[in-house]
């Protein structure tokens, strides 16, 4: 059964830091690009960024980032354990949101920030960032 499980979010204050990692059961991690999204209250989902699988050296392979984390934040992958971290730097109180991870149908991350390019999801972890 496939599965992707967030941890690692909390509240913290601006200027903080966190680490995200979803951990995947079910299939091979990096055979696959990973993506995260957030979203935020009253706002649509986001893509946030995206770690390709790393055998893959096409167009849309490696990382991607949204230009509001661009900077901020860093993705990447330990295939050992399965899972993909998300470090998320100089957080601000824009940054809160529920944020997913999600298993894109291919290894490569173009149109990352499409919803519809990923086809299993994590249920989510709250980030609140405020003092």
């Amino acid at each position: 059964q496939v599965q992707l499980v967030e941890s690692g979010g909390g509240l913290v204050q601006p200027g903080g830091s966190l680490r995200l990692s979803c951990v995947a059961s079910g299939f091979t991690l990096d055979a696959y690009a990973i993506g995260w999204f957030r979203r935020a209250p009253g706002k649509e989902r986001e893509g946030v960024s995206c770690i390709s699988s790393s055998d893959f050296t096409g167009s849309g392979g490696g990382t991607r980032y949204g230009d509001s984390v661009k900077g901020r934040f860093t993705i990447s992958r330990e295939n050992a354990k399965n899972t993909v971290y998300l470090q998320m730097n100089s957080l601000k109180p824009e940054d809160t949101a529920v944020y997913y991870c999600a298993r894109g149908k291919y290894k490569h991350c173009a149109g990352y920030d499409n919803r519809y390019v990923y086809n299993a999801w994590g249920q989510g972890a709250q980030v609140t960032v405020s003092s």
